[in-house]
């Protein structure tokens, strides 16, 4: 399905690189994917979209582990981001994660279970209302989202249910970056016996309380996830979630 394009799409091409410009302009799904109608459906409410070469979506073109498949999503070229969704249009559960970029860049590192070949993307809502897209394929062997979590299985992962780790980098060429893992199984429901228990919302904050980014992970983010993000220069940050069961932590972390 195809949509006009706006006014504010139409001032934003005049001011890009022509080969960027033309991009921006192409309304087909360039992934050529035989569910993109769907998902611009069901994701994203048949809003109007542009296929946007300033949304990166980096993952390997060949994930061995579909478990642990890494992701990062760069939508920092993009100015006033409210939204971005990251999905995946031939997985059992399409949704990953949606996360709010509040005061930081749109950027976010992490990990997804795939269970089989797909696009995978990201779909950037600005204040002006316009979706950009933007998506690489990924090829597996599957199986990611009907594989027990390692966690499941062990009889100790309830004494370190939602324990954070967290580093923060002040210097360097890491300076303003954030990594943490949090300790949780991120079981998808799709495995017999075991429902569906994950992270729900995840919310980073400085120490008066302004928010950062908010995080709202579902089941396809692999198992004890890591998550990394930039921009927050070196000041501490509070990190507070909760998972689909109730189950909440906190931590704070300073460079």
């Amino acid at each position: 399905m195809k949509y006009p394009l706006s006014i504010a799409a139409i001032a934003l091409m005049a001011l890009m690189p022509p080969a960027e410009a033309a991009s921006l302009a192409e309304r087909g799904d360039p992934l050529d994917s035989a569910r993109w109608a769907d998902m611009h459906r069901h994701i994203l409410g048949n809003a109007p979209v542009l296929f946007d070469p300033r949304v990166k979506v980096i993952a390997p073109s060949l994930a061995e582990n579909p478990l642990q498949v890494p992701v990062s999503v760069d939508a920092s070229a993009l100015a006033k981001v409210e939204e971005v969704i990251v999905f995946a249009d031939f997985n059992p559960i399409v949704e990953i994660l949606r996360f709010y970029p509040e005061a930081v860049p749109a950027m976010l590192g992490f990990r997804v279970k795939l269970q089989q070949s797909t696009p995978v993307r990201a779909a950037v809502r600005t204040a002006d209302g316009i979706w950009h897209v933007g998506g690489t394929w990924v090829n597996t062997a599957g199986g990611g989202c009907t594989t027990p979590s390692l966690g499941s299985g062990s009889p100790a992962w309830q004494s370190r249910l939602n324990e954070v780790s967290a580093r923060q980098w002040s210097t360097g060429p890491n300076a303003g970056r954030l990594r943490l893992k949090i300790v949780h199984p991120m079981d998808t429901g799709l495995v017999a016996g075991i429902p569906s228990f994950f992270l729900d919302e995840i919310t980073l904050r400085d120490v008066t309380g302004k928010p950062l980014m908010r995080l709202k992970p579902a089941e396809p983010v692999a198992e004890n996830p890591v998550f990394t993000l930039g921009g927050l220069g070196e000041t501490p940050v509070e990190i507070l979630g909760r998972d689909n069961n109730g189950n909440t932590f906190s931590q704070r972390v300073a460079p």
